[in-house]
């Protein structure tokens, strides 16, 4: 639409509703930006616009934040960082004084502990799995290797098929190892196999099996008595519950499910756990699993499989093509009339 302006007699002058819309002034302040925050009063910029200024108090909210998002996974950062946190855990746990007439002493409370709960079944199984020599020689051989490749399985499957999820994951993991330590420290407990007149075959020992810190010389470089908790449960039930909720296929989430508890069986038939250590286990993975989730917010398999890198958001951006606004239809307009 066409409006015709004031003017000295003799002359018109037409203005455009574009002109009329191009002379309006902005509603919004010379000084805001698109994050809401204005810059300081008559400061402007080459362009014409104002400097964001963030309040230290959200400037430290957006960094925290930014911390505790997902983010994705590096592979020389995770080898290093895995490889120098069991170095780490290794060193710690053996560093641990072994207590050993404490270990001992509470290794005896432990046993009279699950007689008057009628729970002390670890005898009878120790004997009856060691009676089969094949069956018992696999697991002292399960109980050396599986612990630790079973676990760098999940962890490489994680980084490789949900990076969104790695991050958590890993963390629960890795707390729950953590808290560990401190129960090695104050809880020294001996393995029924090192009981004194404990009545149990020191299975490793008796069938010569290789493998395994309890025998040749890595027994005298490990910590013998730092049986509580049982990290062999923690790891296995960390893996079998990250497979369970995360593995597509059902062979895999029933191989998942009875990781565990075949765990379970192998660590009291070979005589280097009481039952009760597999429970210790479980109560550090509880906690490492509410570190995860207070620290990202959400259970592992609750976030997000993959993440969008920000970068590849920001080229899509680039390339897409801009929106063309719609070309208004003017009509041509004498001197002096007034368009409809």
């Amino acid at each position: 639409m066409y409006l015709a302006d004031s003017a000295p007699m003799g002359e018109s002058h037409v203005t455009t509703q574009e002109d009329r819309t191009a002379a309006t002034p902005s509603p919004v302040a010379d000084g805001a930006t698109a994050s809401g925050f204005h810059g300081p009063a008559g400061s402007s910029g080459s362009s014409g616009s104002t400097r964001a200024i963030i309040p230290p108090r959200m400037r430290t909210r957006l960094a925290l934040s930014s911390l505790r998002s997902p983010r994705r996974p590096r592979l020389w950062f995770e080898i290093l960082l895995i490889a120098v946190s069991y170095w780490l855990y290794s060193l710690v746990r053996n560093a641990v004084p072994e207590q050993k007439t404490a270990a001992l002493r509470n290794a005896d409370w432990i046993w009279s502990l699950e007689h008057s709960m009628g729970l002390a079944f670890e005898q009878t199984v120790n004997h009856a799995v060691n009676s089969v020599t094949w069956l018992i020689v696999s697991m002292n051989y399960y109980y050396a290797t599986l612990h630790f490749v079973v676990t760098i399985g999940v962890l490489v499957w994680l980084f490789r098929r949900h990076p969104g999820r790695y991050a958590a994951a890993r963390l629960a993991l890795f707390a729950t190892t953590a808290v560990a330590l401190l129960g090695y420290y104050v809880f020294p407990l001996a393995p029924p196999r090192l009981m004194n007149g404990g009545g149990f075959f020191d299975t490793v020992m008796l069938h010569e099996t290789w493998g395994s810190m309890a025998s040749g010389n890595f027994k005298h470089m490990s910590n013998q008595y730092a049986a509580m908790p049982s990290m062999h449960i923690g790891w296995s039930l960390w893996c079998g519950l990250t497979i369970c909720a995360l593995a597509s296929a059902p062979w895999a989430r029933i191989l998942g499910a009875l990781y565990p508890v075949a765990t379970l069986v192998v660590i009291v038939a070979t005589a280097n756990h009481f039952w009760l250590d597999a429970v210790g286990g479980m109560a550090c993975l509880t906690f490492g699993v509410a570190m995860s989730y207070a620290w990202y917010g959400a259970l592992p398999h609750r976030l997000p499989k993959r993440i969008q890198g920000p970068g590849r958001s920001r080229l899509r951006a680039l390339r897409r093509p801009p929106r063309r606004a719609p070309e208004p239809v003017s009509r041509a307009a004498g001197p002096g009339t007034v368009a409809d």
